[in-house]
């Protein structure tokens, strides 16, 4: 039996190898299995690159910074440069994780109390923890059941008048279909923030995913296809609002003004219905530069995650009862974070434990992943009634 690779969020043994994933989500006859690709194609490609992340880092060290460059500082720049060449973007912002970036589009939103989000089920809890926290209302839209993405069609069901956001979760990095959503967006003056924290790379329609919305937020945690050694995500913004992103990341500090004599003035930021006051997420110089090494890299990962992903599908295509991945078009092109496949228990010969064991033969760690939001007991406590959604 070949050796398992180790579950790098639990620290479950030392392998160097990010952790596979085959979650379960019982909901009629699917079940959404989800696994992650290895990213490193051997070794000897990793430790390359760790040996130039510490070289990074031991110059950075061994110069010394003044106070305040090790956070904030040219290396933080650098990033954002390449990224904003990258994605095609001006305004990318460097902060603490994708959720921090969802956060700031929120406020942007000025979303309060009676105030509604429709976003997916089938995400993480990041997607929605803001909104529950201020009061919002959360609706769930239906996902598509090839794609296990949100079904615009359903969304146009959901509109109220209270609705202030949208937002397309980009699962497993596999695109949202945008357009129906951008145009519901603009008919109903609603705010489009793209949860791309799967899609760092994706493709719609020859667009970056991220960069189709009023905001695109990113996440390099540490299990994502890049990383900012472990936590770290981007905000873009296609609004005019993208040229105070920065702001937004550090407290609203504004150095181009000031107080008399003191050396800066906080702002208040100008959000769609009015100010409101900025947050710290404030990224460092060392994850920065984790990044920075990994970002020539990554046109090579997707390469390599998509070949996996072509070869695991033509295995899987022989088998009726599971319904494989999809694999790129001349119009979408997904990073492949994660490998969705749809099972029929039924038609499946043994059950779906047999099918975890299988896999962990062959050196892939199952874990269960993305149960629907409103399982969850938070949701509960704030009033959500699961039999209400569940065929979100």
């Amino acid at each position: 039996m070949p050796n398992k690779p180790s579950d790098f969020r639990y620290n479950t043994g030392p392998s160097r190898v990010p952790w596979a994933a085959v979650g379960e989500n019982y909901n009629a006859l699917d079940i959404i299995a989800l696994i992650q690709f290895l990213i490193m194609k051997n070794d000897d490609e990793y430790d390359d690159v760790l040996k130039e992340v510490e070289a990074a880092i031991q110059k950075l060290s061994y110069h010394g910074k003044a106070p305040g460059k090790l956070s904030l500082g040219e290396n933080v720049s650098l990033l954002e440069e390449k990224i904003n060449e990258y994605l095609g973007t001006n305004n990318a912002t460097f902060i603490t994780n994708a959720t921090a970036g969802f956060e700031i589009a929120y406020k942007y939103a000025n979303l309060g109390p009676g105030d509604e989000v429709i976003a997916p089920a089938i995400t993480f809890m990041a997607t929605i923890s803001y909104p529950l926290s201020v009061g919002a209302k959360v609706v769930f839209a239906d996902v598509d059941p090839r794609t296990i993405n949100m079904d615009p069609a359903d969304v146009a069901k959901k509109i109220t008048k209270k609705t202030k956001v949208i937002v397309p979760v980009h699962i497993g990095g596999w695109p949202v279909d945008m357009d129906p959503i951008m145009e519901l967006a603009k008919k109903r003056d609603i705010v489009v923030l793209e949860d791309a924290a799967h899609a760092f790379g994706s493709v719609y329609k020859g667009k970056k995913i991220g960069t189709i919305g009023h905001f695109g937020a990113f996440s390099f945690h540490e299990v994502k296809n890049v990383t900012s050694f472990g936590e770290g995500g981007v905000l873009v913004s296609t609004l005019p609002f993208g040229d105070d992103l920065k702001k937004c990341r550090f407290l609203g500090l504004d150095l181009s003004k000031k107080i008399k004599n003191w050396l800066y003035d906080v702002v208040a930021l100008e959000g769609k219905y009015g100010p409101f006051a900025a947050g710290n997420c404030s990224s460092t110089e060392v994850q920065a530069l984790g990044l920075i090494q990994q970002m020539s890299r990554i046109h090579d990962i997707i390469a390599v995650r998509r070949k996996n992903a072509e070869y695991l599908t033509k295995r899987f295509e022989e088998n009726e009862a599971i319904v494989p991945q999809l694999l790129d078009t001349e119009e979408i092109q997904s990073t492949y974070h994660l490998y969705l496949l749809q099972i029929d228990p039924k038609k499946l010969k043994g059950d779906i434990q047999n099918l975890k064991q299988k896999l962990e033969e062959r050196g892939v760690t199952n874990i269960p992943h993305f149960a629907p939001l409103y399982k969850f007991n938070v949701l509960k406590r704030l009033g959500y009634n699961q039999e209400e959604w569940e065929k979100a």
